[in-house]
């Protein structure tokens, strides 16, 4: 009875967590020739999606963490703009309260290992929420062509759904490179948009312009 009394409340969450959409685990052996393939894939997969704009934002739009979007694993204008800060973020929130015994969970448990990891993916979430929403009525206005067509609420909701679906996919592909790929995906993409903003800046001699859209 007193085991009882000690789970935490976050097991109230199980039967969600067992319907919630996953990556399955592999059942036996991933050959390194698999993990490679996937971590290939996810990668490719990545670049190609920082070169996918925002359909719809203002040419004004003002991006005030572009220096930082490369460690975030983000591209500024692009789908990937959240990056890798959702994941993390809700990372750091759980570890923090369970380290601190707000929630009472014991990792070492695998049924409460299984209830944190669970808990995790319904965070990520709202963190995808709670960072897309400032940033579609802060700083990624919306063309006058979308508003024009749709009107302004409707041009923010589709920002906000474009945002939405690109956070999922690094989120996904995360869970994938973890389970069937090659070492942590977080550490991928950082990697990644560090390498691909040093490439960029070698080659790239010509200074930005300010005055083109990021989209049309």
């Amino acid at each position: 009875m007193a085991e009882e009394e000690k789970r935490s409340k976050l097991f109230a969450l199980k039967p969600l967590i067992e319907r919630w959409p996953a990556v399955a685990k592999p059942e036996g052996h991933v050959t390194f020739r698999t993990k490679l393939l996937w971590t290939l894939l996810c990668l490719v997969l990545y670049y190609i999606l920082t070169n996918v704009m925002i359909y719809g934002i203002s040419g004004a739009t003002i991006d005030m963490f572009s220096g930082f979007r490369a460690v975030m694993a983000g591209a500024s204008g692009s789908i990937m703009h959240l990056g890798i800060g959702p994941i993390v973020t809700a990372s750091i929130i759980l570890q923090l309260f369970v380290g601190a015994k707000i929630i009472n969970l014991d990792l070492t448990k695998a049924e409460d290992k299984a209830i944190y990891q669970g808990t995790q993916k319904i965070l990520v979430i709202f963190v995808i929420l709670l960072e897309a929403i400032p940033q579609v009525y802060g700083y990624l206005t919306p063309s006058t062509g979308l508003k024009a067509m749709v009107g302004p609420i409707g041009a923010n909701a589709i920002i906000l759904a474009q945002l939405f679906i690109g956070a999922m996919i690094v989120f996904w592909m995360d869970e994938l490179i973890s389970k069937w790929g090659i070492g942590s995906g977080i550490s991928l993409f950082i990697a990644a948009g560090v390498s691909q903003a040093i490439f960029t800046g070698l080659v790239n001699w010509l200074p930005a312009r300010t005055d083109l859209p990021l989209s049309i």
